[in-house]
């Protein structure tokens, strides 16, 4: 595959901005994504293993576990949207031929995905009293994790398959007899791929530390269960850190020759660093992790972690893309188009700013309320609430406005 045909493929209307900013925000929002996927993973995980324990502190942390799950999986749906919009813009010759080419595991990936909803959903409807009583119906829980993981197979083999356009005719065409059919994947890395998964451990750890503070500022008073959680916190971490440490290594040796240049490049190097810092974290902090804010900080030092480690993955396509087939994203034709540009900063900056802080700062409130009575939002915290709503009635106005206006001329 040529670079010429690679460039034949774009999309002739070009991009409505500097192809710099998609490349920036596709690894913004891919490690916001893959936060969300891994706390999701991590604490089903956690549910499974605590659900049928005669352990009380393991049920109720299983029962805290499957909430953070069914929301965090909602999370990751929503957040996965955005940095597959954007890899599709600049790199739609390779995204969408790769999705042509497996087209049955790209549709499998919405049914598997409902399926795994559903089943976590089933096995949430049925342990009401989770923490008390027990789990039961384990199966649900076992499928929901095993499609989960199933469909973050499926998006890193049509992600990978981008990467080897010089297969594409062979893929399509085997000993010259095309198959149109699209069933089948026809590359993946499996160090790659269990790289992202087993990042779930410590990354569900630093979560852990900003649960276990959550609920001092609540005014927990099983300090037992405290304990229990932070020695679960900084086992994830450790033992997680050193699992991940060595399936990164086992990939770095594995990469194929035309990747073989990321293993010693600046950016695998700062990804490992970052990722190290976070694991040590929680032993430089010790007492100030019951402190103010610093229990928290943990997961936010994961977060930017996540952000060095999804620069790190964009360097290794980047380069690819460019050394070895000549593609540049960077060099994307613009038409500029400032109306789009400034409505997706303002939904996603002033509305989605504004309603998401609504929502974060009513649920840290009710669960940190310590008085009698239920918890009552108070009249700034109402205003705010009230904004949210107006500027989302405001935003669909002028969308269909603007659509409409379009459309009659």
């Amino acid at each position: 595959m040529t670079p010429e045909m690679l460039y034949a493929l774009r999309d002739p209307a070009g991009v409505p901005s500097h192809p710099a900013l998609f490349l920036v925000l596709g690894v913004l929002t891919f490690a916001l994504h893959i936060a969300a996927v891994q706390v999701t993973l991590g604490a089903g995980t956690l549910t499974l293993g605590g659900a049928f324990s005669a352990d009380a502190h393991w049920r109720r942390l299983a029962a805290a576990m499957l909430t953070t799950a069914k929301i965090g999986v909602s999370v990751a749906i929503v957040l996965g949207v955005a940095p597959l919009l954007f890899v599709q813009v600049i790199y739609d010759p390779f995204w969408y031929t790769s999705n042509v080419l497996s087209a049955w595991w790209v549709i499998g990936f919405i049914v598997l995905l409902t399926a795994g909803y559903i089943a976590l959903y089933a096995f949430y409807w049925k342990n009401p009293e989770l923490a008390h009583t027990g789990g039961r119906s384990s199966v649900r829980l076992v499928l929901s994790l095993g499609f989960f993981l199933a469909v973050g197979f499926i998006v890193h083999g049509l992600t990978y398959q981008m990467l080897f356009p010089e297969q594409w005719m062979a893929w399509y065409a085997p000993q010259g007899q095309v198959d149109p059919s699209g069933r089948t994947l026809h590359a993946w890395h499996a160090a790659r791929f269990a790289f992202f998964i087993a990042l779930a451990a410590p990354v569900t750890g630093a979560w852990l530390y900003g649960y276990r503070r959550y609920l001092q500022g609540a005014g927990e008073t099983d300090g037992a269960y405290l304990a229990f959680v932070q020695a679960l916190a900084q086992r994830l971490m450790t033992a997680g850190g050193v699992v991940v440490l060595a399936i990164g290594t086992l990939w770095m040796l594995t990469l194929p020759a035309k990747m073989a240049w990321f293993a010693g490049s600046a950016a695998m190097w700062l990804a490992l660093a970052a990722l190290l810092a976070v694991v040590a974290l929680p032993l430089a902090l010790r007492d100030r992790l019951d402190r103010g804010y610093w229990g928290y900080v943990v997961f936010g030092a994961g977060a930017l972690a996540l952000i060095v480690v999804g620069a790190a993955r964009e360097a290794l396509r980047y380069g690819t893309l460019l050394a070895t087939h000549g593609y540049d994203p960077l060099d994307y034709r613009v038409q500029l188009d400032g109306y789009s540009t400034v409505l997706f900063f303002a939904t996603f900056a002033v509305l989605g700013g504004v309603t998401l802080g609504y929502l974060l700062t009513v649920a840290w409130q009710a669960g940190q309320h310590r008085g009698e009575g239920p918890y009552t939002p108070s009249a700034a915290v109402a205003r705010l609430g009230q904004w949210a709503v107006g500027l989302l009635v405001i935003w669909t106005l002028a969308y269909f406005g603007v659509g409409l206006w379009v459309w009659a001329r």
